[in-house]
This record gives C-alpha cells, structure tokens and sequence, in this order.
C-alpha cells in the first residue's frame, strides 16, 4: 500500500512479486558494495571539514539505506543521529532523542490519523470493494467506455477510503479486468484503467497521505484535506472523459461492433437502485467527513471518529453471519500497526528536520535553487521530473519523507502555496508509483493479470501494460500542468472554509 507502507522495496519492488530462489546466490557482491557506501559515508560524516558537507553525506547515507530495503523510518532516523552525533556531540544527540519523538506525533491534529486507519480497514473486511465496482458498473454502463468509466469511480472511492493505493489496485484487479475482457473490452484498455483508477483516491478526504503531509509541513489537517477535495473530484472526472472520448472515437477497443458472442448485461433501473442501496454508507461517510469540516460542525477529529463509527456499524451489519467482532478486532489490530509505522515515520522526519537545520543543509538548499533564477513554473516541472523518477524505486510516503524537509524552506521564495504544493505532491508521488519501466503498480497489475481467472486465457504481457500507460499518463502529466497554471483549484476550498470560520 502506498499509504501504509513502512519499507522503500519488498512489494513495492518488481522483483519482489515473484520469489525467486536464485537471488540468494552470488547476492555478496552488491551487499558487500552496498556495506562499503555506508561505511564510507559513516566516515566521511565524522571527517568532514564543514557541516554543510556532512549535511549532503546524511542525506547521501539516507538514500543508500532506503535502497537496502530497511524500515523507511530509521532510514530517516539512523544517519541524522549519526549527523547531529558528528557535529554536535552526545549532549546534541541526546537532546533529539528525548525531544523529537514527542514532538514529531503529539500534534492534536495527528489524532485523526488512526481513525481514517481504521475506518479504511473496516471498510475493506466489510466487503465494500465489491459493492463500490458493481454499483459504478451500472450507472455508467450505457456509456461509450461505461465499464472503464464506471472502474475509474470505483477506484477513486474505494482508494480514498481505504487509504491504499496498491490495495484498492489489488481488489480492483481482482474484479475489474475480467468483467471489462468479458464485455470485449482490449486488454490493454483494461489493464491501464485498473492502473490509473486510484490515483484521485489519496486526493479526496478522507487522505492519510494529505495527513501524513499535514504533519510534515506543519499545516493545519482540515483546510489541507479540504484542499484535496477538488483535485481529486477533478482528476478521476478527466480519466473519465477521456475514456468517453476514447470509446466514441475507437469503440472496437471497448467491445462495440464485436461479433455478438461477448457477453452482454442488460442493466435495470431496478438494478441501479439495488446497487444504491448496498453502498449507502459510503455517501453517508463523505457527508460526515467533507461537509463536517467544510461547515465547521466538526473538528478533522470528531469528523474521522463519527467516520470510524459509521464504518464499524456497517461492518457490523454486513459481516453479521461471519465473526463480526473477531474481523474488527483483526481490524483494530492492523490499524495500530499502521498508524505505529506512521507515527515512527513522522519521527524519522523530524530528526531529519534537525539535522537539516544544525547542518545548514536547508538553508544552503534554500539559496541554491534561488540562485538559479528558475521562474515557479520551472522549478515545479523539474520536481515533476525529479519525482517521476523516484518513484521508479520509492512508494510515495518514502518520496515525501525525503524531499519534503528540504524543499520546505524553498516554498516563500517560489510563491508556492504549502496547501497546494501537499495536493500536488502527493498527485505527483502517486503517479510516479505506475510511470515505466520500473513503477510500481504496473508490476501488480501485470501480475494480477497472469492468473487465469482475472485474463480469461487472454494473454497480458508487460508491454500490453507499458502501452496502456503510453495512453494514460499524459492526461496524468496534463492535470499536473494544469495545477500548476491553475492552483486555485486546490486552494479555493479552503479560502473559503476560511472565509466561513470553519
């Protein structure tokens, strides 16, 4: 999950979605190279001549960990200790460690964490993944491209709520690309729908990753939540026309005009209502988050409990005939897994803070981008590519915890809106995650479409998965481009919330 993860590879790494027994032999080499790098920036650490230098080797020694495939969090945590240790001295040291932790996960506003935790994980045991996609599929089947359409809402609902990226890709996949290669969809339509379906998703409240950023930059959860909301709407509505658009242009690709063996599936009115009323929960849940704290009614908090109660009464009710308490307890479980690993993230961040700041690292940052004279506008498309890509070996939550502290200080100089610049980002981790050749969700989309129940003997192969993005992605780079002549599409929310009081 892009949201929960706590490690830079494991399944967010290609090669981890097929064992293989043979990478053990001959495996020496690179360790013992990768060893010699840490070795020598632990080293070059305690003899450098000047802070500012050994500020760059923590930062050097930071992204050799993450690469190790070591816990994100003491990735961040091990080389500022080390930094603060070689500048400052034990006192320094000990002073973080007693300190930063607290700091780090004693905000107010990071209380709301745990509740969309577990509101997520409620929602996916109760069983709303295959709810969601059938009611999308029937109120958007009688479009051109309706099954595509109806999966990219699907995705950006289920994403939202569950919090998780490759989760949500997972239960998708699972569902969506047989029942598109059944209706004759092309298979390379199928698979990239699946692929782009949840990028709006960590958009739109309820966001762990807009929390997570929260946290980071030190801005208030509601109005960045709120922030959100827009973009993520925006986004999944321009997928969607550009499978409209697609499927009037090119319907040989979504099964119009087949032969007449395809199955079909007439929808009723009947049908669209039924689908209604098994998910009415999930608008119930969007009221009570959105126009909670839209309206100043409730807290970021009150509106993430009342949430997490909404959820845990439906998972009560739908998972009744099959141990309803022992899945929420399973439930309870994961989600104080989840929210620990977060939590120890967020204090990795802030030891990294520090060390940025004793190092002079930030500041030094700070004037060097000044100083190339780059306008807003080509500082932005070079983090567009700087991210896409990172995103070629990092989940987005590593992305942010690494580049966050140290473009901060960067954002008064370039007039970038810190509300905006958390929706932007986290779009633009997202969307690193599926770029080729190596992102992420590309390699479990092609995985899942190995089985035999989910191709239907149609055969997928990574390049059918490579073309599919070749479609997609630059509508997702245009939305990008967009943001950033348009930012207001982010930030006129919350003015208003703030117009309002709320």
């Amino acid at each position: 999950m892009s949201t929960l993860k706590i490690r830079a590879s494991e399944t967010d790494s290609p090669v981890g979605l097929v064992p293989d027994t043979k990478r053990e032999k001959g495996s020496w080499k690179p360790r013992l190279i990768m060893g010699g790098l840490i070795l020598a920036c632990i080293v070059g650490i305690f003899l450098s001549t000047s802070a500012l230098m050994a500020g760059a080797l923590v930062i050097a020694l930071m992204i050799i960990l993450l690469f190790t495939g070591i816990p994100v969090s003491f990735a961040l945590a091990l080389p500022s200790l080390v930094g603060i240790y070689a500048i400052s001295g034990v006192p320094a040291t000990v002073n973080v460690l007693s300190v930063a932790p607290y700091n780090a996960v004693s905000s107010w506003s990071l209380s709301v964490l745990p509740m969309f935790i577990f509101m997520g994980m409620l929602l996916t045991v109760s069983g709303m993944t295959g709810k969601m996609y059938k009611a999308a599929g029937h109120w958007f089947n009688w479009l051109p491209g309706g099954l595509g359409i109806g999966t990219t809402a699907a995705g950006a609902g289920l994403s939202s709520v569950s919090g998780s990226t490759i989760g949500m890709t997972y239960a998708l996949g699972q569902a969506g690309i047989p029942e598109m290669l059944r209706a004759g969809y092309d298979r390379r339509v199928a698979v990239g729908t699946v692929i782009i379906s949840g990028l709006p998703g960590n958009l739109i409240p309820p966001s762990i990753l807009l929390v997570v950023y929260a946290g980071i930059a030190n801005t208030p959860v509601g109005p960045q939540l709120i922030a959100g909301a827009l973009p993520g709407i925006l986004v999944a509505a321009t997928f969607a026309l550009f499978l409209l658009i697609l499927g009037l242009a090119a319907p040989q690709l979504f099964g119009r005009y087949k032969n007449k063996t395809q199955s079909t599936v007439t929808v009723t009115w009947g049908d669209r209502l039924q689908s209604l009323k098994d998910i009415w929960a999930f608008p119930l849940i969007m009221i009570v988050l959105f126009a909670g704290m839209f309206s100043g009614i409730f807290t970021p908090t009150e509106a993430g409990a009342g949430a997490a109660l909404v959820s845990l009464l439906l998972c009560l009710w739908y998972r009744r005939k099959e141990l309803p308490f022992k899945t929420i307890a399973q439930a309870a479980l994961s989600s104080v897994a989840a929210t620990a690993a977060i939590f120890f993230l967020l204090v990795g961040a802030e030891m990294l803070t520090r060390v940025l700041a004793v190092t002079g690292l930030a500041q030094a940052t700070t004037d060097f981008i000044t100083g190339l004279g780059m306008s807003r506008f080509v500082f932005l498309v070079s983090l567009i590519v700087l991210y896409l890509i990172m995103g070629m070996f990092f989940d987005t939550l590593s992305m942010m915890f690494l580049t966050i502290p140290i473009l901060l200080p960067t954002f008064a100089a370039m007039d970038i809106n810190v509300l905006w610049f958390g929706v932007f980002v986290v779009l633009l981790g997202e969307l690193g995650m599926i770029t080729p050749p190596v992102g992420v969700l590309s390699y479990i989309v092609h995985n899942i479409a190995q089985k035999p129940d989910v191709n239907l003997g149609q055969h997928i192969s990574l390049k059918d998965i490579f073309v599919s993005l070749s479609w997609f992605l630059p509508i997702a780079v245009l939305f990008l481009f967009l943001m950033i002549w348009f930012p207001e599409m982010a930030t006129w929310l919350p003015d208003m919330m703030a117009e309002r009081g709320a």
